[in-house]
């Protein structure tokens, strides 16, 4: 302090830990953060597609019929429900490192395991394993990335770390398409389980706690001071005690899911869960029946997978709806998102029979919806404050699962009662417009809490 560098703002013995990352411009440690993040959430995108990509050899190495899949493909649904409900309370009250390590462990060897089984039975139990390790993964990844940004660049550097989800589901889909003839089904689910567990070296070695977290449950200075200084630099040097602000209300001495479930936050959870599980039916009725109502509505099965295969790509926008998140109110933001979603699914039941544009609708509907389904996790960790942080971003993912398999179920139930194309998608449609409706109602139950 007795340099003419000295700066009282970064020289004082009290800091506060989210000033620091304000202030300083994002550092190459943080990057190293982001990228751990990032490839957890690549190699959950992997892992959580994998065993669409080797059903149809597992129809034909077991003598298996389509319905004989139901189980093995659900239990990994149902076991990412029960890992991310089960994760948040956990890394709320241990810490975010310590429950991502572990879930990485868990789906690593979960999914080395199932390549090594011979019957449905078993391979159904270890994708229920799988599911666990991923469900648990991914709300971790997230929080722990959004406490380490500046204010201002949270919900883009977050939305662009869980665009890893997408991409390692599409670049697994081309990785198991030249290794499954080369090397044989199991080899992909060896894949999904080795390059996990060279990750998990990497995160034990290079991954920090969250500062937020740490300061939350009184950590010595100079533990704080350790990961602070790789971004601060000497900046943090005298600090003697962090401190840390929340813009959001207080909710003292309850658990994490005391804190999700407060009165403060109720509505907001509420309505972040009917959002994102409406989300979530739309995306699973389309990806698993959009293929079938094309090749019903007059295309051959191949051009039907191809145009249906356009809805998943464009899950990448979400990088500019959380740029536009972080100048403007990011409920209304992903509310319009959700409205536009619902828009441009009604508009896929109109072209019927119309290549060129349905090619053009279906692509318009994935990007936007996409985008407003990845832009969620980053508009629930800038909800809620540490202290429950970790347990509203993965109750949100975890009650949005069942979202996946009502969709499911939903389009079922339409085509048994024999509604035509273009009435499908516009039921289908609603689920947007009761997302965009749920972030409304959030926004105005707790005006102050905008992002």
């Amino acid at each position: 302090m007795t340099s003419q560098a000295s700066n009282p703002k970064t020289d004082a013995t009290v800091a506060n830990v989210q000033t620091v990352l304000n202030e300083h411009p994002f550092s190459g440690y943080q990057w190293v953060i982001f990228a751990l993040c990032f490839f957890i959430v690549l190699l959950d995108g992997f892992d959580t597609a994998a065993i669409g990509y080797i059903a149809p050899s597992l129809l034909g190495e077991w003598g298996l019929a389509k319905a004989d899949l139901a189980p093995v493909l659900s239990a990994a649904l149902f076991g990412l429900a029960a890992g991310a409900m089960s994760s948040g309370p956990l890394a709320d009250k241990f810490g975010r490192k310590a429950v991502l390590v572990g879930s990485v462990l868990v789906f690593a060897v979960a999914c080395l395991a199932s390549g090594y089984t011979h019957d449905l039975t078993s391979m159904t139990a270890w994708r229920f394993v799988t599911g666990l390790g991923l469900g648990a993964a991914m709300p971790n990844a997230v929080t722990l990335m959004s406490e380490y940004c500046p204010e201002n660049r949270r919900a883009t550097i977050t939305n662009a770390m869980f665009c890893g989800f997408p991409l390692g589901a599409a670049f697994g889909g081309f990785l198991a398409a030249w290794m499954i003839p080369h090397f044989g089904w199991r080899s992909v689910l060896h894949l999904g389980g080795i390059a996990p567990l060279v990750l998990l070296v990497l995160l034990v070695l290079l991954l920090p706690e969250s500062v937020r977290y740490m300061v939350g449950k009184g950590y010595s200075a100079d533990r704080i001071r350790k990961p602070l200084t790789r971004i601060a630099g000497n900046a943090v040097q005298h600090v003697q005690k962090f401190v840390m602000t929340e813009n959001k209300a207080a909710v003292e001495g309850k658990s994490g899911m005391g804190v999700v479930l407060s009165k403060q936050y109720r509505v907001g959870t509420v309505m972040l869960w009917i959002a994102y599980f409406m989300g979530l039916v739309i995306f699973y009725a389309l990806m698993n029946w959009m293929p079938v109502l094309f090749k019903e509505g007059g295309l051959d099965p191949k051009t039907a997978t191809l145009v249906a295969a356009l809805f998943p790509l464009g899950g990448v926008g979400a990088v500019f709806f959380g740029w536009l998140m972080d100048r403007f109110n990011a409920n209304r933001i992903i509310a319009v998102g959700y409205a536009l979603t619902a828009v441009s699914i009604w508009w896929i039941g109109q072209e019927a029979g119309n290549l060129g544009w349905l090619v053009v609708s279906v692509f318009v509907a994935g990007t936007i919806m996409n985008t407003a389904q990845s832009s969620m996790p980053a508009l629930a960790a800038a909800f809620y404050p540490t202290s429950g942080r970790a347990t509203g971003v993965a109750w949100m993912l975890g009650i949005g699962r069942f979202g996946g398999i009502a969709g499911s179920f939903l389009v079922a139930e339409l085509t048994v009662r024999n509604l035509g194309f273009s009435q499908i998608f516009a039921v289908v449609a609603i689920p947007g417009l009761i997302a965009a409706a749920a972030l409304i109602i959030k926004q105005l139950a707790t005006p102050k809490a905008e992002r």
